[in-house]
């Protein structure tokens, strides 16, 4: 029986492993190393974060993209974005240098059995755990409008449901939504060769700024300082204060995850954006058909009057929607019983990350109506992988791994030093 299961693969599950490992406990992780990053977003886009706050977390505050970068005479810099494909290396040189042997396998059940868990994969025998920390990523979240779901499925898709999007050139393509997701996966698709049409019920486009530079002026800083979330005092609060939302009551936390740092899009995006895709703005879907080979999209105005919108075909670019309903592999009786935060279908976690189902813990997206905003995004993973470890280790009595326990052995400086690439 090992000590801690990982569920997932990624910046979060990734990092909490090189924390569970550094600290001696017997730990396996199990899922794609950076699966989301690898096969849901398509070739050409950016990271949108600054190099400097996207870093996964190890126990001693190596393994940095700047440090991966770095060893591979790729230039990380303030103000430059660097391409998905350069950050999805980057997580799979820190799955080979800072945390545990990663089992590419897929959990479908993990259900409670006696004091601890069984976890069943799709490829192999069941494992036995005293604690799990799911950190599953977004994608059983994607959210779709609900006008589409009568659409044959051909007819429409999510936007993190294309690798390639070369399938679409010479095709008109309606995308909706009008954060990052909608304007970038947009502007590839009209550089593709495509025919986009941005359509967003909000009235204007939001663009993000041109960064400041790092080193300032004490009083410029003092006024707007830098953070892993953005510029200004208010981004610093969630970046920097996660522990101070938790203690804020539900209803103001649920508010918080649902409106703070809302949809826009990158200062670097919005020249290729604007000069390439038509827009309607203020439009709301209403209905959708089949027409002919492709679809009609009944839209209205904020004044209530019709517009009609034939395509061929519908990408939503409508985010994820966090809920403890739709984590199908965990088991029914389990996430119905889990306390949740208010109305938002999330569970309500300790300082530690632990769910009110003692041993399972939650990593990720889940978890930002419990710690604020900060949780969406890869620099969350710092603030979670060190409390979350201290969390199972407060649940184990912070004893060492059982003689026997199959996790993988602890990764230190000298272990890594010998596997570097």
């Amino acid at each position: 029986m090992d000590d801690l299961v990982v569920v997932g693969a990624g910046p979060y599950g990734l990092s909490i492993a090189a924390h569970a490992a550094g600290a001696g406990l017997g730990v396996r992780i199990l899922g794609r190393p950076m699966a989301s990053w690898r096969d849901h977003m398509p070739e050409g886009m950016y990271l949108k974060s600054e190099p400097w706050s996207s870093n996964l977390s190890a126990p001693d505050g190596r393994y940095t993209l700047a440090e991966y970068c770095a060893g591979h005479g790729i230039a990380a810099e303030h103000g430059t974005p660097l391409p998905i494909g350069t950050f999805s290396a980057y997580g799979l040189w820190f799955a080979r240098h800072a945390a545990p042997r990663v089992e590419e396998a897929t959990v479908i059940e993990v259900t409670p059995q006696g004091g601890g868990f069984r976890i069943r994969t799709a490829e192999g025998p069941q494992l036995l755990a005293r604690t799990v920390a799911l950190a599953v990523g977004v994608m059983p979240f994607v959210r779709y409008p609900e006008a589409l779901r009568e659409l044959p499925a051909s007819h429409y898709s999510h936007s993190s449901g294309h690798r390639d999007l070369t399938r679409f050139t010479g095709r008109e393509v309606a995308v909706l939504g009008a954060g990052q997701a909608a304007l970038e996966t947009a502007a590839l698709l009209a550089e593709n060769g495509a025919r986009p049409c941005l359509v967003a019920r909000r009235t204007r486009l939001n663009w993000n700024t041109v960064p400041q530079p790092l080193r300032r002026p004490p009083l410029r800083a003092l006024r707007d300082p830098h953070s892993g979330l953005g510029t200004g005092w208010r981004s610093w609060a969630w970046s920097e204060l996660p522990w101070a939302v938790r203690r804020l009551p539900a209803p103001t936390r649920e508010r918080i995850a649902a409106t703070a740092l809302g949809p826009a899009g990158a200062w670097w995006l919005r020249e290729r954006f604007e000069r390439r895709v038509p827009v309607l703005l203020g439009h709301r879907l209403q209905r959708a058909v089949p027409a002919g080979g492709g679809t009609r999209l009944g839209l209205s105005t904020a004044a209530g009057e019709p517009v009609v919108l034939n395509t061929s075909h519908v990408i939503a670019a409508t985010g994820f929607a966090p809920d403890l309903a739709r984590l199908e592999l965990l088991d029914a009786g389990l996430r119905a019983a889990l306390a949740t935060v208010g109305e938002s279908g999330t569970p309500e976690l300790s300082p530690g990350f632990e769910s009110s189902w003692p041993g399972l813990f939650f990593a990720g997206l889940l978890t930002a109506p419990s710690f604020g905003p900060s949780m969406r995004f890869v620099h969350g993973a710092g603030f979670t992988a060190g409390r979350l470890v201290s969390g199972v280790r407060k649940r184990l009595g912070a004893r060492s791994p059982l003689r026997g326990s199959s996790g993988a052995p602890r990764t230190d400086r000298a272990s890594a030093a010998g596997r570097r690439a």
